[in-house]
């Protein structure tokens, strides 16, 4: 029996869909994820590294400054792999370092590390902020990367452009 509902991708004309987000992956095809389980995936990963990402920043105000590191990291890297879910991980790794995006790349991934070594080795919080802050403007900066002309946009109007 047919499933009914609002959030049944598989029904009604297909609504999501197939664009390069859905394309099909080897992995997909060989672990037989339809649309509706991959997008479930992703909205999953999403949602979890949100919740570490979150806990992370309270223990931070209750100064747990090495249980704040691994919850933040986890939480980024969990959303990360969220995104797999939608394109593959196989072709995320390899728009990940097309030379359009390599440098915002090569700089957030650096970062989730220094956010551990600050934590960890270093033992300085306010080390370890700069970092986080490092990365979400790496992160942001490799999203607008597949928006056309959006990094012109942002830079022209923070007076780069």
């Amino acid at each position: 029996m047919a499933r009914k509902g609002w959030f049944n991708l598989e029904a009604g004309g297909g609504l999501v869909p197939e664009t390069q987000f859905f394309e099909g992956d080897s992995a997909f095809k060989s672990l037989g994820l339809s649309r509706t389980t991959r997008l479930y995936g992703f909205i999953g990963c999403l949602i979890a590294g949100f919740v570490f990402s979150l806990l992370g920043s309270v223990v931070l105000i209750l100064g747990m400054l090495t249980l704040f590191a691994v919850l933040y990291v986890l939480g980024t890297i969990i959303a990360l792999i969220g995104t797999g879910f939608l394109i593959g991980f196989f072709k995320q790794l390899k728009l990940m370092f097309k030379p359009v995006r390599v440098v915002a790349t090569i700089v957030f991934l650096a970062s989730i590390v220094l956010v551990l070594v600050g934590a960890f080795v270093l033992n300085n919080g306010i080390l370890c902020l700069i970092f986080v802050f490092i990365q979400f403007l790496a992160y942001t900066w490799y999203t607008l990367s597949y928006i056309p002309y959006a990094r012109a946009a942002v830079s022209k109007a923070v007076g780069f452009g």
